[in-house]
């Protein structure tokens, strides 16, 4: 049987259209294409990193056989990465009769938009949450909000807004409830299988038709970037303006996707993003949960990936440090050959990771602590929510007797890589968990990290809150229940 030649266009819906395209270059954001290409102006450029939300728009995608649409960020999400998907911008909203959508005529009604630049993100989040909750609660909508920064309204008249949304119209009149049916069909009719590869040489984007396809393209060409969510590669475009060609787009790749558990451990495919995660994690590691949702805002979690957010090597990635504490491991591949490493021994140095050109992050192995274990994650940053780390600790510790038997520290933040506080645990091992070991403990941290001052937080400060975390920590399992946070009841 003849191989499927590759396909040379990009095929979506753009809200009710069908859209193929062949002159697409590999770093074409989603913003410009819409704004320029589109003339749709709905969808506003704020920040260009992801942070506030004003270029929020939803793509409708399959997920275990299923239609979802997340909210996102076009401007740092790029065209390649759309095969196969349903975008969906503000415009969408509007009916027949010019009649203001449902989320549209709240956010009016309760006087949800002043200058009016930020409203459009504020809408596509609220429908996407009106989509999944109905009747949302006020932690549901917060959650829902954490990527959209609004600076003149004022967030109560909108979270009126967002609970008022069910008091208006029919779900029957929802242009997206009412063309699912149609958008499924011309989905599924979309997918042929096939390699997507526009361009030539070194400037050009190439979609793999499998994890195989993808195995034997970075074999073969091990410099391409590889793209999963584009929430870190993203910003090297819009702030860095690095030259990205060529580009290998691994969202749709589902055999990536896989969550399982077999025997006390998780294995996460590498191409699962935080939102996909988070019910898994949650439920059997609650900390994990905790720390997903402060991992920027729901846009970024929809894009972003667990696998990315350890192959980039970044030593301020907040899931390394508690994944390393976790003893966790990853599974790399190169062609049709794999092997398992520990995650600790993956970083290397800044920059430097312990994988070969042409290989890949395939998968992710994290064991689900034991009973008796004392598991807590903490991290530190200016604001609470949506915010790069200063410093992230992680600490898994087993007490029996009194006594520590088993103790595992990583911090992100600290060093050149996430990094074991392996001094300070030496500091505990087999010793009593009473103040003076922990005491004692603290003076080991100089032997350990040498943090330093950047934008972010002073080398004393990180220095002085890595070591208030091992108190913290010490307090928290002992019996003492500080508030970590003021915030609504769920």
């Amino acid at each position: 049987m003849a191989k499927a030649q590759p396909r040379s266009e990009i095929r979506f819906l753009l809200n009710g259209e069908e859209v193929a395209l062949r002159d697409v270059a590999p770093d074409e954001t989603l913003l410009d294409y819409l704004r320029l290409r589109q003339n749709l102006r709905g969808t506003k450029e704020g920040c260009a990193e992801g942070d506030c939300g004003a270029c929020t728009v939803l793509v409708g995608r399959f997920l275990a056989g299923k239609l979802i649409y997340e909210s996102v960020n076009a401007c740092i999400r790029f065209v390649g990465s759309l095969d196969g998907t349903h975008v969906v911008t503000v415009e969408h909203l509007k009916s027949s009769d010019g009649r203001l959508h449902p989320v549209q005529r709240a956010m009016v009604d309760f006087h949800g938009s002043q200058c009016g630049f930020c409203t459009p993100g504020f809408v596509m989040s609220l429908y996407g949450l009106r989509m999944r909750e109905p009747n949302p609660t006020d932690a549901a909508i917060e959650k829902a909000l954490q990527g959209n920064l609004c600076r003149c309204t004022g967030y109560e008249a909108i979270v009126r807004a967002a609970h008022a949304i069910s008091d208006y119209g029919r779900a029957s009149k929802d242009p997206l409830l009412a063309e699912r049916n149609a958008v499924v069909a011309r989905l599924t009719a979309m997918r042929d299988g096939v390699r997507v590869e526009i361009g030539s040489g070194k400037d050009r984007l190439v979609v793999p038709a499998s994890v195989d396809d993808f195995a034997k393209l970075l074999n073969d060409e091990p410099t391409a970037t590889v793209v999963a969510g584009s929430t870190d590669v993203g910003l090297w475009v819009t702030k860095h303006m690095r030259d990205i060609a060529p580009v290998v787009f691994i969202a749709g790749l589902e055999e990536l996707k896989s969550i399982s558990e077999e025997k006390g451990v998780v294995t996460i495919g590498a191409g699962v993003t935080y939102t996909e995660a988070f019910e898994t994690l949650a439920k059997r590691i609650p900390p994990l949960g905790t720390l997903i949702n402060r991992i920027g805002g729901e846009q970024v979690r929809n894009m972003g990936t667990i696998g990315g957010n350890i192959a980039n090597g970044s030593p301020i990635g907040d899931t390394p440090p508690p994944l390393i504490a976790l003893g966790a491991s990853l599974t790399l591949r190169r062609g049709k050959k794999r092997r398992t490493i520990s995650l600790q021994d993956y970083f290397i140095a800044y920059g430097k990771q312990d994988r070969a050109p042409g290989e890949f992050v395939e998968a992710v192995h994290v064991p689900v602590p034991k009973k008796g274990t004392h598991f807590a994650i903490y991290k530190v940053s200016k604001r609470r929510d949506e915010d790069i780390t200063s410093t992230l600790g992680a600490f898994l510790i087993e007490v029996k007797g009194g006594v520590v038997k088993e103790v595992r520290i990583a911090y992100g933040g600290m060093a050149a890589t996430p990094k074991r506080a392996s001094a300070v645990e030496a500091a505990l091992l087999g010793k009593p968990w009473n103040e003076a070991t922990v005491e004692a403990a603290l003076g080991e941290f100089a032997k350990d990290f040498a943090p330093l001052t950047d934008m972010r937080a002073t080398a004393d400060y990180r220095a002085l809150a890595a070591r208030n975390l091992l108190v913290r920590f010490y307090a928290e399992t002992t019996g003492t229940k500080a508030p970590i946070q003021v915030s609504r009841a769920a």
